[in-house]
């Protein structure tokens, strides 16, 4: 089996993430890592791989199969763009870009030199998410008729010390609502219309720290949903699942999806439904769908090598991840414009 040549692009917090799933599987082979900070540069030695600045300075040497972009939001686009231009296939974090008009001119490009890009909404590969929509497309909860979720937790003082985490295109809306944006799109359908506000002042920041959103989809079902990134609480994917070791598991659920004939908690996967006929005078009973936590960024990562050699098509698209993006910045014009806007 010969392995992908891959490289990294930003080693921060995220970048750090994927170097973490490469070393675990003999499919992709690190060759560069591109960041112009010193750290980057020892990480680089002790992995034994050619260390850059610029993507532009490793693409004039070396140009990998695939580049996984992880610099922060705002300078997605460069980054994305010289590696497709080279020739390389593209894994960028989500949101895939800052705005729309970058995030379609991501999509042109791909196009025209026939590479591409996968985004990395990583929550798309856990088998809990497949269940949860399989649970919900059955009927087994009768027709879906709401749903409520949130994210609420504090983050710690010293993730705010980088001032870009500060500003809005890294603030919990771009940064952890993308990904509820994307878990409901892809569970339930796409998202017809977005009413939000904004609330900030707390921590003293540019970003927003709380909001409260109302959707509609297509399909007729009504979303609420509360963003938070200033109060501390168990009710968040994070801590629900585990799935970062830096942030205690609590298992407590963030979502339920609410049917004509039962209810879904998420992601515990606790399905409720009455005894009877399904009214208020009956008992209800619950039914626990277990299912293992894989770890995502290992199969997004063998995806993405899998996509590179032509043995998949790509599980999230740059055109499937700007219609996330569209839904989530519509929070931001909503609140802005005070108007419920329709996508």
């Amino acid at each position: 089996m010969t392995a992908v040549k891959l490289a990294i692009v930003g080693m921060g917090m995220i970048g750090k993430r994927h170097l973490q799933a490469m070393r675990t599987t003999k499919e992709a082979e690190l060759i560069a890592i591109v960041d112009p900070a010193e750290q980057s540069k020892a990480i680089a030695l002790n992995e034994g791989v050619r260390w850059f600045a610029k993507i532009e300075e490793m693409l004039a040497e070396v140009v990998p199969e695939g580049v996984i972009v992880c610099t922060p939001t705002e300078i997605h686009l460069a980054p994305t763009l010289s590696a497709l231009e080279a020739g390389c296939h593209v894994l960028v974090e989500k949101p895939i870009a800052a705005n729309l008009e970058e995030a379609r001119e991501i999509q042109l490009v791909a196009e025209k030199v026939s590479r591409n890009v996968m985004v990395g909404h990583h929550r798309r590969y856990y088998g809990l998410m497949e269940l949860a929509r399989e649970i919900v497309s059955s009927k087994k909860l009768g027709r879906l008729l709401a749903v409520h979720g949130q994210w609420t937790s504090r983050k710690a003082d010293d993730y705010y010390i980088p001032k870009w985490r500060q500003q809005r295109s890294s603030g919990p809306v771009l940064i952890n609502l993308i990904h509820e944006m994307d878990i409901l799109r892809f569970i339930c359908g796409e998202i017809e219309s977005v009413t939000a506000q904004l609330q900030s002042g707390f921590q003293e920041h540019p970003k927003e720290e709380t909001v409260a959103i109302v959707s509609c989809f297509k399909n007729g079902m009504q979303r609420t949903f509360l963003l938070s990134d200033a109060t501390p609480s168990p009710w968040n994917w994070e801590h629900a699942t585990g799935e970062n070791v830096n942030f205690p598991r609590t298992g407590q659920n963030s979502y339920r999806f609410l049917g004509s004939e039962g209810c879904l908690d998420f992601p515990n996967l606790r399905i409720w439904a009455s005894e009877g006929t399904p009214d208020w005078n009956h008992l209800m009973d619950f039914e626990d769908r277990n299912v293992p936590l894989e770890d995502a960024y290992i199969s997004q990562l063998l995806h993405f090598c899998r996509v590179i050699k032509q043995e998949e098509t790509p599980r999230i698209t740059a055109k499937d991840a700007t219609k996330t993006l569209a839904a989530t910045l519509a929070v931001f014009v909503s609140a802005e414009q005070q108007r419920t806007i329709t996508l």
